[in-house]
């Protein structure tokens, strides 16, 4: 795959349409440059809090990666909502949900700007996204207001790092664009969105600084 670069939401929808089909895959050659993705997942699913019956929205949620780990936490009484801006991308993720016989997961096809938060949710997670999305802080604040009292948003995403570690950015942005990691995004400060519209919020770095895991409790 080539260089991409994500300048409107139309180039990532195209973009991830067009590697749907191969998405999967491609998450594995982070697992070969030293990324435990699968553990940042568990990482960010747990951060959420979440309680069986509860409602939670995925925010980005492509294939269905973590739609596992979402069901295991909320149980068939409760509700996941994936929204993704990919029809490609959710079309793998209605086969995922049809496979598993889960009957209490919602797809919505659409950008995440335009998404109305259902009220009273239990948990947002946004995972590799919100860099992406020129109108984060708005998105981050909706979703702090849709959410119950104490209830959690969770994102896992990338940034330049601080210090020495900086000089391993053009490596990173190589590994990463392919979906169209830039030192733009990179220097996109989603967390302090987190910071702004929630409480008692978190946040711990990984992989030397460039990837981390931001949580705040709604107010």
């Amino acid at each position: 795959m080539t260089k991409q670069s994500f300048s409107t939401r139309d180039a990532v929808r195209d973009v991830y349409d067009r590697n749907a089909r191969f998405y999967d895959l491609a998450v594995w050659g982070y697992y070969l440059a030293g990324m435990p993705i699968r553990k940042w997942r568990r990482m960010a699913v747990a951060a959420l809090q979440l309680r069986p019956g509860d409602t939670v929205v995925e925010v980005g949620c492509g294939t269905g990666l973590n739609f596992e780990l979402l069901h295991k936490a909320v149980g068939p009484n409760g509700r996941i909502v994936g929204i993704d801006i990919s029809e490609g991308m959710l079309e793998r993720a209605r086969a995922l949900v049809h496979d598993r016989g889960w009957q209490n997961v919602e797809l919505v096809c659409g950008s995440v700007s335009d998404f109305e938060f259902p009220q009273g949710i239990g948990g947002i997670v946004a995972m590799g996204v919100l860099t992406y999305e020129p109108d984060f802080d708005k998105v981050v604040e909706r979703g702090a207001k849709a959410l119950l009292p104490g209830r959690r948003w969770v994102v896992l995403d990338y940034k330049m790092p601080g210090g020495w570690q900086r000089i391993f950015a053009p490596l990173f942005i190589a590994l990463g664009s392919s979906f169209g990691v830039s030192k733009d995004l990179m220097n996109r400060h989603i967390w302090e969105a987190v910071e702004r519209h929630l409480t008692n919020t978190q946040m711990r770095e990984l992989y030397g600084g460039f990837v981390y895991i931001v949580s705040g409790e709604a107010h």
